[in-house]
């Protein structure tokens, strides 16, 4: 063939490239992503809209976002603990991953609870969070706590191991309460 002759039909098309399909999703794939993706969208906006970040600080007004959280913000300045306790200090484990294990769980009952309207007014403090809060009371004060502690409470009944509790009879330390009347809401001064 003389290398002057016309190039042939075929030799001057450029080469076809296979387009790569991406495989199908199925319709549940497509179901589960926009759920998740709905999700993710709700979360974002309520965490934004509750002020979700002002929780993981140690600033004592990120408690204070909920309206019903106001009076024991305002009666914890009025505490004697007020100048050397923010509310991560006494209700939270000292621990770094205790503390957050804490927030992360009592910030989803407490957002459940606020959010539905399913609390008791006032707040009560659960078992579990008035024992980390004892703990912080011992931590705090060991200096003069601990020699008047027994050095074992397993053997103690309830009703011992209840007299043993800071909170039992200083129950207004870290929030001062004045009440009204009987039967009426508890107020600050």
């Amino acid at each position: 063939m003389p290398e002057d002759a016309p190039p042939s039909a075929e030799e001057s098309q450029p080469p076809v490239k296979k387009v790569k399909r991406l495989p199908r999703l199925s319709r549940g794939a497509v179901a589960f992503c926009l759920m998740l993706g709905l999700l993710a969208g709700i979360g974002t906006f309520t965490f934004g809209y509750g002020k979700g970040a002002s929780y993981l600080s140690n600033d004592p007004q990120g408690c204070a976002n909920c309206h019903v959280m106001q009076e024991y913000y305002d009666t914890w300045q009025h505490s004697s603990h007020h100048h050397v306790a923010v509310c991560n200090d006494c209700h939270l484990p000292h621990d770094f991953i205790g503390k957050y294990v804490t927030k992360a769980d009592n910030g989803f009952f407490h957002s459940l609870a606020f959010t539905f309207g399913n609390y008791h007014d006032p707040i009560q403090i659960k078992p579990r969070n008035r024992e980390i809060t004892e703990h912080a009371c011992l931590d705090c004060h060991k200096d003069f706590v601990h020699p008047l502690l027994p050095p074992e409470t397993e053997g103690l009944n309830k009703q011992d191991l209840e007299m043993l509790s800071c909170v039992h009879c200083h129950a207004d330390v870290g929030h001062v309460f004045r009440p009204m009347s009987s039967g009426a809401r508890r107020e600050s001064p």
